[in-house]
């Protein structure tokens, strides 16, 4: 692919062979943050540009906050894989794509600089911007992709984004003792509670059983939503925390 216009003012453009037309030819409505899980940011990038990945994203950004731009976002990046929100299965034609320079869980959960929040910060204001996407559809890969990946990680601050008036967020429930669900639960609380997530987006379906993927989702949930305690174990907290982020949600909050 020949050079293109950067979409982001101030990105600089590198070039990346692997995209292709979005279906539809539809318009992004959501961004998807991902952390890149490298030690080594520069093959990182390398690795997004390379055409035998067949992985690439619209934006990288730097530790240092430069942003690159890969893939223009008129065009269908591939950095979401297999995933799903909200009744859609094909995210990358749905989203815009953001790898994060960050060793993630292989390097230990590193901190992510200031300069490159600011960086993230800015894009993502510009990005939601132009394509008029809601705050609840700022989302991490592991949101449209439990199980499968655990990207930007529980050490991604969300509520910093949320302070800068980015994302949807609430502030978590406390944890405490009471009541809880867990594998190999089932009736109709662990059908509500299914129900509730599927209701927020999350790929889930309502079988009345706590199966391996209700505790993948519910830990996917945790790491955006209730980062504190990352355990798959639908506890107080985290039930009353995706609760409130439903009934905030705008269509309940019509009146």
């Amino acid at each position: 692919m020949n050079d293109f216009a950067a979409d982001y003012p101030g990105a600089i453009v590198r070039p990346s062979p692997n995209f292709g037309p979005r279906v539809g030819d539809r318009a992004p409505d959501m961004v998807v943050l991902h952390y890149t899980g490298m030690p080594d940011h520069e093959q990182a990038l390398a690795w997004l540009c390379n055409p035998g990945s067949q992985v690439s994203s619209h934006y990288f950004v730097h530790e240092d906050g430069r942003v690159v731009q890969l893939v223009p976002e008129g065009a269908r990046a591939w950095h979401a894989g297999k995933s799903g929100w909200a009744g859609e299965s094909d995210i990358n034609s749905a989203s815009i794509g953001i790898e994060i320079a960050n060793a993630g869980h292989p390097g230990g959960l590193p901190s992510f600089p200031d300069a490159q929040l600011e960086a993230v910060v800015e894009l993502c204001r510009d990005c939601g911007s132009r394509w008029m996407i809601r705050a609840e559809r700022l989302l991490g890969h592991s949101d449209v992709a439990p199980i499968r990946k655990v990207d930007p990680g529980e050490n991604f601050p969300w509520e910093k984004l949320h302070r800068a008036g980015l994302g949807h967020w609430v502030e978590p429930t406390p944890i405490s003792s009471g009541r809880f669900f867990q594998r190999g639960d089932s009736g109709q609380p662990i059908e509500a509670l299914q129900s509730m997530l599927s209701i927020y987006g999350y790929d889930i379906e309502a079988s009345g059983v706590f199966c391996d993927r209700t505790k993948g989702v519910i830990e996917a949930f945790q790491r955006h939503f209730r980062q504190q305690r990352v355990d798959g174990i639908a506890d107080i907290s985290t039930i009353d925390t995706l609760h409130r982020l439903i009934v905030s949600l705008p269509e309940f909050n019509l009146g």
